[in-house]
Formats: C-alpha cells, structure tokens, sequence
C-alpha cells in the first residue's frame, strides 16, 4: 500500500491565507477605477460617466451599497448600468437604495442573466469549458427591477434604442439583451448609428466579439459591458484565467480599442455570486470614464480605493 503523499505545512498555510484573502478581504475592497476615453467631437468639453455592473446584491451586504449610493458625490453626468444587479429574490429595494440618489441623473440600462434568474451552486471548472452547459436557477422579480429604475427616469435599451440630453449634449443609444443567454436581437437595432449625435454609446452586459463586431461597423463610438468580473481569480504575470465568454483574456477588464474608432470598456464589476464569494487581484470596482475630444491624448488608468 503506498503511503499518501504529505503535502507541505506552508503550503497548506499559503493556500489557507490566499482563500480567506479572496474572500474575506479583496471581495469588500469597492474600488473606484478611472479612464479618459477620447470619443467626442473636437472642441467638445469632457463629460462624464459612471459605469456599475455585476452588483449581484444580496440583501446583507449594505457596506456594497452604501459605497455605490455614495458615488454620487463624484457629480456623473450620466450613469450607466450593464447588469447582473440582483442575487436573490429580496434584493430588488436594496439594489435600487444602492442607485437612490444616482436615479436623480440621467441614467441607462440593460437586464442580464442574473437579474432574470437566480444563481446556482456550479462547478468553478466548468468555466473552463468553451461551451459548458448553462445552469440558472428560479426567475427573479426583474420586472420589479426594471421597473423601478424606469420609473425614475433611466432609459432601458435591452435589446431597444434611446437617445438622453446630457450636459447640453445628444447621446444616441442602443443596446441588447443578454448574449450569454441568446437573448441578443442586434438586429431589432441594427443600422448606421445618427451622425448627429454628440456620442453613439453601445450597451451589452457579456461582451461576445460576435455582438461587439456589430455595434463597431455601425459606427458606435463606445461599448459599455460587464459579466466577466474581470476573471475574478486573476494571477499575477498572467492575469484572468478565464472570460466566461468569447472575448480574450487580455480583454476581460477596462478599456480597450475595439475595431476602427470604438472603444470597449469592461467593468470587472462589482460582486460574485453567493456560490463563489472571492476574488484575487481583482478588486470589486465602479468607473469613472471621462469622455473627452478625439485628439485629447489617452493617460494611464487611476485607481482610487
């Protein structure tokens, strides 16, 4: 009989001091990032955006929403949310107290998969399958959700158009349902974006190339999406192990040139599902993308803790 192979005491120790990191300590550090994205017109002053995603709230986690609800002291001329906000079927009321004073702003968004389905205990190595088998749980009250952001204002362009007045300036939006689901009807949106318009924003929640293609040949100026938490576990040299979509793993977090003239921002979120409550070298994060004229020269991201 072979005798079992000892595993050594520090590594245990590092393994056990990485888990309760993860989870206990990088998973409530909410971080602020900041990007200036060059998209408006010459002459034009900066304009700026709030971008939240993947709060996936559950309703004890009020240090989350306090910090989201205080963001509003940033002044955003306009907000934008990409999805997955709820986590359980109580967590309608504290995901919009979360958003109370930022509805008081010009705001947008689209649905995702975790505001239409609760989540499920799942295998973390499934995701590392290409094509794994989707598994959600029973329907949340989403229209609740919807609703209560449509009712103060907030324009909703799942797989729908809207055009908001924003500091004196024309914003032309489309968006889509969720890929992740195949909920995605480009097609009810289609078509060259309005030449007129100050900017051609573009909001999908998982960021699927096939889907983002579309909205940079017709002419989108930015894409805002969200879902892949930024890997979630990211290893330092390598970073995200995996997307949880199509896009590359150089491409799982922030901002990125797309194709041609669009640019891509990637919120790496702001929650994890109940089921797998960690997150390594990737802090949970709101952004502030400052809009500015095209020939304005892109910086360095900022992080504000």
């Amino acid at each position: 009989m072979r005798p079992a192979l000892a595993v050594p005491a520090g590594l245990v120790t590092a393994g056990l001091a990485t888990l309760g990191y993860a989870s206990l300590v990088e998973r409530v550090h909410w971080t602020l990032r900041r990007f200036t994205v060059p998209v408006l017109p010459p002459g034009q002053r900066p304009l700026t955006v709030l971008h939240l995603s993947d709060l996936h709230m559950t309703a004890a986690q009020t240090s989350k929403r306090d910090w989201v609800a205080a963001l509003d002291a940033l002044d955003p001329d306009l907000v934008v949310n990409t999805g997955d906000n709820l986590a359980g079927h109580d967590t309608v009321p504290i995901v919009l107290a979360a958003q109370e004073p930022l509805l008081d702003r010009p705001g947008l968004f689209c649905l995702a998969s975790n505001d239409y389905f609760a989540p499920r205990p799942k295998n973390p190595l499934k995701y590392f399958r290409t094509n794994h088998k989707r598994v959600h749980g029973d329907e949340l009250p989403w229209r609740d959700l919807r609703d209560g952001m449509t009712a103060r204002g907030w324009a909703d362009v799942t797989n729908g158009t809207a055009t908001v007045e924003v500091d004196g300036r024309t914003v032309a939006v489309r968006g889509v349902d969720d890929p992740h689901l195949g909920r995605d009807d480009y097609d009810a949106v289609a078509g060259p974006t309005d030449p007129d318009a100050d900017l051609r924003l573009g909001l999908v929640h998982s960021p699927e190339p096939r889907v983002l293609d579309r909205f940079a040949a017709d002419g989108h100026d930015l894409v805002l999406s969200g879902h892949t938490h930024g890997g979630q576990l990211r290893v330092p040299f390598y970073g995200a192990l995996v997307t949880n979509c199509g896009i590359s793993r150089d491409k799982a977090r922030w901002l990125h040139r797309w194709s041609g003239d669009t640019w891509l921002h990637v919120s790496a979120g702001l929650g994890t599902s109940p089921y797998a409550p960690y997150r390594f070298c990737c802090p949970p994060e709101a952004t502030l993308l400052t809009l500015v004229a095209r020939d304005t020269p892109v910086g360095s991201p900022q992080t504000v803790g």
